[in-house]
């Protein structure tokens, strides 16, 4: 019977693949028999990630790039082509917050850092549309393939502090309907475009919101589990499962769409 869930011979592209996260998504795709190209500005750690997974029997590439930067974008894609002749898919996990973008209750909310709420807006949409361009381009070369972005529970519901990545992340939820409907329009069903919401997972991104310097959690993270159903943050390879369906052939009839994984924070009214 044929594994519809199988990445076999997939050759599939993710960005901010030196991340925790992206870690787990790199992991995910290689143990469903995809090859990955890990895309990040961490040379040590791309290439310390390429190396386990070749010993292990996987086939992988460092992609050193910086999602913003169209150029080493571009070296990346004829690196990747040049290696494996074709790319099937694209994880744009690059992403995340910044210090100055964070907005403090004693903060006057009339005098907002706009210049660090415009650097995650850029980071986070267009450092997911701009590999898109790039990346893309060569799955409609391909002829077919799936996309999936990464999106966020605060871009569903109001969460203190992080104005800016939820503007963002709004911003790849509204991103991922319009482009799923234009590849819809043009290529059919051969080309999809769908996203993943994560709930509240511990990254270093958000490590400096969830902990206290002794590593400790601190309030924002236990009202965070008091409001979770499951009682726990999410561990980042329970993301691997919605990931591989989307990517893979078992997920043929969608796109457009998100998959919330949080457990039940979005449900949860609190009472």
């Amino acid at each position: 019977m044929e594994n519809n869930f199988s990445l076999n011979e997939k050759v599939i592209v993710v960005t901010g693949g030196t991340g925790i996260l992206g870690n787990a998504f790199v992991k995910g795709i290689v143990q469903a028999g995809g090859t990955v190209g890990i895309l990040g500005r961490n040379e040590k750690i791309a290439n310390e990630r390429v190396d386990a997974i070749i010993n292990q029997g996987g086939k992988a590439i460092a992609l050193i790039a910086d999602v913003n930067n169209e150029s080493q974008l571009l070296s990346a894609r004829e690196k990747m082509l040049a290696e494996f002749g074709k790319i099937d898919g694209l994880v744009n996990a690059a992403g995340g917050n910044i210090p100055d973008a964070i907005v403090q209750p004693e903060q006057d909310i009339f005098k907002l850092n706009l210049s660090a709420l415009q650097e995650v807006m850029q980071l986070n949409l267009f450092g997911s549309i701009l590999p898109t361009q790039i990346f893309g381009e060569a799955i409609k070369d391909t002829g077919s393939g799936s996309i999936v972005n990464i999106s966020s529970v605060v871009s569903q519901i109001a969460v203190t502090k992080v104005l800016g990545y939820s503007l963002a992340k709004a911003s790849i939820d509204t991103y991922t309907q319009w482009f799923a409907v234009e590849l819809a329009k043009r290529y059919g069903d051969k080309i999809r475009m769908n996203s993943i919401a994560p709930g509240f997972f511990l990254t270093e991104q958000n490590k400096s919101l969830l902990t206290n310097t002794d590593g400790s959690l601190n309030e924002r993270s236990n009202l965070v589990i008091q409001n979770t159903p499951f009682g726990r943050f999410g561990n980042p390879d329970e993301l691997i499962g919605a990931l591989v369906w989307l990517l893979s052939d078992a997920s043929k009839f969608v796109t457009g769409t998100k998959i919330t994984v949080d457990g039940g924070f979005t449900s949860f009214s609190g009472v």
